[in-house]
């Protein structure tokens, strides 16, 4: 599994580099999302929503929940208790004070940590969500076997993150975007220049589709589904325990 790193200068590991990045990119994360996918990922996150609303989930776990998202959309859930877990303080810190702003603090609980070490027990969870997360892990077998860990029998991983398209013309275009745009609106608009040429590389670099699905496979999930999102350029990953 490759380990591409946001900051080839240095000997820290994986994890302590991608959590420094998204601490110093964590204030204008959220508009910089929205720039760079043209807010295509609106739609992506809507579409995680609704697979997650249909589980009737009692308890959900969003892992790399970054600045809270998809942790306060799960709020229009009938879920009992979210919780939204991020290696990064400061993406947590921006994550509660929206949590606050919508009056949903008492629903939602945020922690501090990594998807390597859940602090929870074995099958507790009934839908565990990573959207746009699972590249940055530093051990992404183990990761994806800590989430089967808590999930309960029957329980459900959903996953969105960055793919390929497969035709000609869109991968073109989005290995340009990729490449070049991606990397450029981060120079332009990010203190940390090179955060954004991480993330550019990192998409690239990390396996989607039938590949990632054989992982998942072999971690111990079932019934895998593999859900292209506006012709490849993102996908939802859905897995049984």
């Amino acid at each position: 599994m490759s380990q591409v790193k946001p900051y080839k200068d240095t000997e820290a590991g994986k994890k302590e580099q991608v959590t420094e990045m998204f601490d110093n990119i964590s204030g204008n994360y959220d508009t910089l999302n929205r720039v760079i996918t043209f807010g295509m990922d609106i739609g992506w996150r809507k579409n995680v929503f609704k697979i997650v609303e249909e589980q009737k989930p009692k308890t959900i776990l969003d892992i790399a929940t970054g600045t809270g998202d998809m942790a306060i959309l799960y709020a229009n859930t009938d879920a009992k208790k979210i919780v939204g877990l991020d290696i990064s303080s400061g993406m947590l810190e921006v994550a509660k004070q929206k949590t606050e702003k919508k009056n949903l603090q008492e629903v939602i609980e945020y922690k501090l940590g990594d998807a390597e070490h859940l602090p929870f027990e074995d099958g507790s969870l009934d839908v565990v969500t990573v959207t746009y997360g699972i590249r940055n892990f530093e051990d992404l077998e183990k990761g994806l076997s800590e989430i089967l860990r808590v999930l309960s029998p029957k329980g459900m991983l959903v996953v969105l993150e960055t793919s390929i398209p497969d035709n000609f013309f869109l991968r073109q275009g989005y290995m340009i975007h990729t490449k070049f745009m991606l990397p450029l609106i981060g120079r332009l608009f990010s203190t940390d220049k090179k955060a954004y040429a991480y993330l550019s590389e990192s998409a690239r670099d990390f396996p989607y589709g039938q590949k990632l699905k054989v992982i998942f496979e072999k971690v111990g999930y079932q019934k895998v589904r593999v859900l292209p999102q506006a012709g490849g350029i993102s996908t939802i990953y859905q897995a049984e325990k």
